[in-house]
């Protein structure tokens, strides 16, 4: 496994827009410690609006025709010369595939090879070869080596090859593939393999995608597209991968997604859609991984793996576009990162629908975003976009980093069916809108200190003893800013310092209703509930103007109470609970 130091490529502005593995141990914590923008957007003065109903309808689905998003942020390459534009490839050699045959032409420096439609082409140290790629065979292939880099243009080409790759790129240089404008490009491997080959498209350098035809791969013998580097995305591609053996897009090195509609369909067990060894990285584009394997036991991996949309070993970091996740698997994750993931925009939605996998006494958990392991305190950065994740499965956490977690801006919308927001250690919210529903369990859940310094949260636990907003025994809340509404069975949580008042209340609330708190006649803040409905609820107050020992005007809807600010929590009990409403539930 690689740890990789990321660089963060943080926007100054950004445009919201509609619309190898590792063991999985979720009981580790228990033996440690004993948008839509009209569906949360923040307007100035402690407003919380989250009533859209889209945390429970929002889809994940294959869209292959859409045009991509508008980029959000520049184009950023890894390496300057992975620049189509700084590169010239002059010295053609054109490849011709028709049934079970294949043709070619001739350059200088360039040596080919034919048997029946299965083509080896060399180009030793010449530079500047292009390969323009077209045809169709049920049983050829494409193997490219050299000392140099060089592009491949697919120009209308269908290739399947029924025992290894379709297109087997073994030069360890730069190969840029070009997607030739207004062509579709299909490769295709077979469940066999004379030399157990690692991809459909498989590529030994950095694979460089470039143009805006489509290309489809399907990997039935392991990945679908596997690179031993790194692999570039680029504005117009149109990329379609679906794995029913392995992984859908796997990268040594990283993944870089500047732009294009890359969609990945997987279904083995516990395949991963994007895996990889580094870093990935999406500055654009539209992106959507469904993958609906189940989980499996590994006795040579270390037990229970589960599926993920999306896989990285060291760190994920999403500066603009939209990525669209699903996994619907038992045990299966949407975003899963060994390290650290970072959100400074775009829009990210997970949706998971399974749940626990257990095998040979090991579990893994199904869970919308997870960052870190059993051995390495992740770290996740919300910086600014929107997030949605919805889980229902059994177990399903929404968001749980096994180290700290951070909020500082943009939108958080979690609706789970275990803790909505998970984190291992300390939470800090200081912007942004945040609107969590843990169905099952918490709403938010720090298992080491929580500090509050800004933003609007509007928090739902489930009844009994399930809270809105919970810290463990040994922890504190800290209070320090920020709309506060959060409603539980009970109040979990004690207070360190604070510089607001915080008050408590019981009552009920209803799905998408207008809740205000009132200092005599002005509003100090004002919250629009979720798509779910509480009865007699236990709820937790405090918003900047709030002091011990002022009272103000509660607001529910219908009904209205006053109520006292303090600078002490007391741990009432609820005894009512949560009903969905506003929109469809999807089965909670």
């Amino acid at each position: 496994m690689k740890k990789v130091m990321t660089i963060m490529m943080l926007c100054a502005s950004v445009t919201l827009l509609p619309s190898c593995s590792s063991d999985d141990d979720d009981n580790w914590l228990d033996d440690w410690y004993g948008e839509q923008e009209t569906g949360g957007a923040v307007s100035t003065g402690g407003s919380v609006s989250a009533s859209s109903g889209e945390l429970t309808t929002f889809t994940v689905s294959v869209d292959k025709t859409s045009a991509e998003p508008a980029a959000t942020v520049s184009e950023v390459f890894p390496d300057e010369e992975d620049n189509m534009a700084s590169n010239s490839f002059s010295t053609e050699v054109a490849i011709t595939f028709d049934g079970t045959n294949a043709t070619y032409t001739t350059a200088e420096g360039v040596s080919v090879t034919v048997n029946g439609a299965h083509v080896v082409a060399d180009h030793g140290a010449t530079k500047g070869v292009c390969y323009t790629v077209s045809g169709s065979t049920t049983n050829g292939s494409l193997t490219i080596v050299g000392s140099k880099k060089y592009e491949v243009k697919l120009c209308g080409v269908n290739v399947t090859n029924p025992d290894s790759a379709a297109l087997n790129l073994l030069s360890s240089k730069r190969a840029y593939i070009v997607l030739q404008d207004g062509t579709a490009n299909t490769l295709a491997d077979g469940t066999t393999s004379k030399a157990d080959h690692k991809g459909a498209l498989y590529c030994k350098g950095k694979l460089l995608f470039n143009g805006s035809g489509s290309l489809e791969v399907y990997g039935n013998y392991n990945n679908g597209i596997h690179s031993a580097d790194y692999i570039l995305f680029r504005q117009g591609n149109n990329v379609y991968v679906n794995s029913t053996a392995n992984h859908g897009i796997k990268a040594n090195d990283g993944i870089y997604i500047n732009g294009g509609i890359v969609n990945v369909e997987v279904s083995a067990l516990a395949a991963k859609g994007i895996n990889c060894e580094s870093n990935i990285v999406v500055n654009g584009g539209r992106t959507t991984v469904i993958t609906t394997g189940t989980g499996t036991y590994d006795s040579d991996d270390g037990g229970v793996k589960g599926s993920a949309a999306i896989k990285a070993d060291s760190t994920y970091t999403q500066n603009g576009g939209e990525v669209y996740l699903k996994s619907t698997g038992a045990g299966g994750k949407g975003l899963k990162t060994d390290y650290e993931a970072y959100v400074n925009g775009g829009r990210l939605c997970v949706i998971t629908e399974g749940t626990r996998f257990t095998s040979s006494g090991d579990t893994a958990s199904p869970k919308g975003i997870k960052i870190g392991t059993k051995n390495v305190h992740g770290v996740l950065q919300l910086t600014d976009g929107t997030v949605l994740v919805r889980t229902k499965g059994t177990g399903g956490e929404g968001i749980e980093s096994k180290g700290t977690l951070a909020i500082s801006g943009g939108t958080v919308q979690v609706s789970a069916y275990d803790d909505a927001v998970n984190s291992a250690s300390d939470m800090t919210i200081s912007g942004g809108t945040v609107v969590v529903v843990g169905t099952g369990n918490d709403g938010l859940d720090a298992n080491g200190n929580m500090y509050v310094k800004g933003g609007n949260i509007v928090a739902y636990g489930a009844s009994g003893a399930e809270s809105g907003i919970d810290t463990d025994e040994q922890h504190r809340l800290y209070i320090t800013g920020g709309s506060i509404f959060g409603i539980g069975g009970r109040i979990d949580a004690s207070l360190g310092s604070t510089t607001q008042g915080i008050a408590t209340a019981s009552g009920s609330v209803s799905a998408g209703t207008a809740v205000t708190l009132a200092d005599g006649s002005t509003t100090i803040a004002s919250f629009t509930m979720p798509p779910y409905s509480y009865s007699n609820g236990t709820i937790m107050l405090s918003a900047p103007g709030m002091t011990s020992g002022s009272s103000y005007t509660l607001s529910l809807g219908g009904s209205t109470q006053s109520i006292t600010a303090s600078s002490t929590l007391s741990s009432g009990m609820g005894g009512g609970g949560m009903q969905p409403g506003g929109g469809r539930h999807g089965g909670w």
